[in-house]
């Protein structure tokens, strides 16, 4: 890495700009995966398999989630784009999918336990493949610990880069949030069992409820900033034909 690259990222505008990105994504990332909630339904999945498998699996399955993710925040938007989706208009749709989600979240946590217990479970059993490998990315990483709405929020942050500020700060932000997400998914699910009998069922609707509201604050800034820009187009456009 030169150092002239090193001087400009460490500029005070880059600094500034990857600091707000990480304190926007990782309680974004974190609210809508909500990986204490999720370990309820996990140490479920799991039950009967040894501490190793259990400890292999939570691996493979952040592994996995760290990758869709990536996937989303890089890429998710340029494709959108690509087909003719325009980034204000990602934003806007990025953000009423947040806010949404967050607001059923906030109202009845119960029914997305269900939901998430539907996609871990099978038929209501634990998950016991031939081969624990076999769940890790289907049904575990996706759609149970990386579903349609945290896809949604990575795009939405990715194209979310305001374009009077430096992209790769803003990306690089991102990636380490997605990041330090991920790990708490590893360890958390790593020790199910534990994170179950301390927060009990209670608890858990407590955290995830707080998360929640976060998550809801957030997809309206999300949904915010896309208006903003549909706003500001429409007002140049108008400037430009008189």
């Amino acid at each position: 890495m030169s150092l002239p690259f090193v001087a400009s990222f460490l500029h005070g505008n880059s600094v500034s700009t990857a600091i707000s990105a990480f304190l926007l994504a990782f309680p974004a990332l974190f609210s809508i995966v909500n990986p204490f909630g999720a370990s309820l339904i996990f140490a479920q999945a799991t039950a009967g398999r040894s501490p190793s498998e259990i400890r292999a699996l939570s691996r493979l399955v952040a592994f996995y989630s760290f990758i869709i993710v990536m996937v989303s925040i890089w890429f998710g938007g340029k494709v959108l784009v690509f087909f003719g989706v325009t980034v204000n208009a990602l934003r806007v749709a990025g953000g009423l999918v947040v806010a949404v989600r967050a607001w059923f979240l906030l109202q009845r946590p119960e029914v997305m336990e269900a939901k998430k217990e539907q996609q871990a479970l099978q038929d209501g059993k634990t998950v016991m493949a031939p081969n624990w490998a076999d769940t890790a990315f289907f049904p575990l990483a996706m759609p149970f610990t990386v579903g349609p709405g945290t896809i949604a929020v990575a795009i939405a942050l990715g194209s979310g880069c305001p374009p009077d500020e430096p992209f790769l700060p803003y990306e690089i932000a991102l990636s380490l949030a997605a990041t330090c997400v991920v790990l708490i998914v590893w360890a958390v699910y790593a020790g199910a069992d534990k994170f179950v009998g301390m927060l009990g069922t209670t608890g858990t609707r407590i955290v995830s409820r707080m998360a929640a509201l976060v998550l809801l604050c957030i997809g309206v800034q999300i949904l915010e900033a896309g208006v903003q820009g549909f706003v500001t187009d429409i007002w140049l456009h108008l400037k430009a034909v008189q």
